[in-house]
């Protein structure tokens, strides 16, 4: 009892600054609106309240595109049962929005009891999905006081995270014994909930929902379309989800590249939308010709760089390109890169900065299949002539890569039969 009250108390403290960020005015970023409320546990009810409704939990875009073929599935199975999903993020919001018809969407209520509590009441889930590690102490026991189960899919925990939850072993305890079921995404992510003290009954490794990635036929038509409209015939280089900080490098390695490859394009897309007129003016400052995706401008074959200044469309840009670079990995270790599953999805020859840990386990396999580069921010602009220069060896790449993904598919076929012991049918 002390160690919540505790809980909570630093969460009142630290709340102010949590808010702030997460109403922060950005450019690029969805308005929350009149919705704010719904952090709050001010919730309206679901159009379709006639049973308990699946709430999922996605805290953003990435957590949101990755329970899409699950959703897809609970719905051909149990079409009568509602599903809400939860995000924190107004971007993540923009995502669950293309599932409209199949789920609703609210927003996640904050960590205290009162407002989780004001949730439940309105929305009366039969069982709770979290993806990930979005584990918040006071949220989950107040679920658990309403005996709703609660599974987290996607569930990992690198090194560095079981070290802090040993450090704060108090606040852990809260959250393990009230979890009924961890879907884990590798054997070394159960030995550490195990070493934390959770029940080996409780977890089963069922591999990453992401790589059972469903890519709908309109994204690769657009594909298509936008590499006419960038040029069929170029050299097209993607640097997906870039960091501040890492834009520099890739412009410089870009520049040097031009060079050798004068006809080469570069996508940017920038990670936060926030950073999309910092990043054009980053590219103009370094004298290269410009054109953002959402102007009414040409690509012609003078533009150098093509700014891809919108949300959700990763899979159209990357489709697009012949060489993918993943960001959040040449920027030590601050972000430890990005997931590599798309490109390899859409058979790209794929290339990463050193700093790859969040995806370690996919990164070894696809550098043992010979499907990933990696490369620092001096040899970045060498590996990508290299990979130009050799594109029988640079397509091979990508059919590695795409073999890679298809070898680990079947976690949605495992997570469902998981999830079906705890879900009340109502057909």
């Amino acid at each position: 009892m002390l160690i919540g009250v505790f809980y909570t108390l630093l969460l009142f403290l630290a709340s102010p600054l949590l808010l702030f960020k997460l109403y922060q005015k950005k450019q690029g970023k969805p308005s929350f609106g009149k919705r704010w409320k719904e952090h709050f546990g001010v919730t309206p009810v679901l159009q379709d309240q006639q049973c308990k409704p699946i709430w999922i939990h996605a805290v953003s875009v990435g957590e949101s595109i990755a329970i899409t073929p699950l959703v897809k599935k609970l719905k051909k199975q149990h079409p009568t049962i509602p599903i809400v999903v939860t995000t924190t993020t107004s971007t993540g919001a923009a995502q669950i929005n293309k599932l409209s018809g199949l789920v609703e969407h609210r927003y996640m209520p904050i960590d205290f009891a009162w407002c989780v509590k004001g949730f439940i009441k309105k929305i009366k889930p039969q069982l709770m999905i979290i993806v990930e590690t979005e584990l918040w102490p006071n949220t989950l026991r107040s679920v658990n006081k309403k005996n709703i189960p609660v599974i987290v899919i996607n569930a990992r925990l690198s090194a560095r995270s079981a070290k802090r939850y040993q450090q704060f072993n108090f606040i852990w305890k809260i959250i393990a014994c009230n979890i009924d079921h961890f879907l884990c995404l590798h054997n070394d992510d159960a030995s550490r909930f195990i070493k934390l003290g959770v029940n080996s009954k409780k977890i089963t490794v069922t591999g990453s929902l992401k790589y059972d990635i469903d890519i709908p036929q309109t994204d690769l038509l657009e594909a298509k379309k936008l590499r006419l409209l960038l040029g069929k015939d170029r050299p097209i280089i993607i640097a997906a989800s870039t960091h501040k900080g890492e834009d520099e490098i890739v412009l410089d390695a870009f520049k040097a590249l031009l060079k050798d490859q004068p006809n080469a394009l570069l996508v940017i897309v920038p990670r936060h939308p926030e950073r999309f007129h910092t990043v054009e003016k980053l590219c103009t400052t370094a004298l290269f010709s410009v054109v953002r995706r959402t102007s009414n401008h040409s690509v012609t074959s003078d533009t150098n760089i093509y700014l891809a200044d919108t949300m959700g469309e990763m899979l159209v840009l990357i489709g697009a390109a012949d060489i993918v670079l993943m960001g959040g990995s040449l920027i030590g270790d601050k972000v430890g890169g990005h997931n590599f599953i798309e490109p390899a999805a859409l058979q790209k020859p794929i290339l990463s900065g050193p700093s790859y840990y969040n995806f370690a386990d996919l990164a070894q396999q696809l550098l043992e299949k010979d499907a990933l580069k990696v490369c620092s921010a001096s040899t970045l602009s060498d590996t990508l002539k290299q990979m130009i220069k050799s594109p029988i060896d640079a397509s091979n790449m990508g059919k590695n890569a795409l073999r890679i993904v298809q070898k680990n598919q079947g976690a949605l076929r495992k997570s469902l039969l998981i999830i079906e012991n705890f879900c009340e049918s109502n057909e």
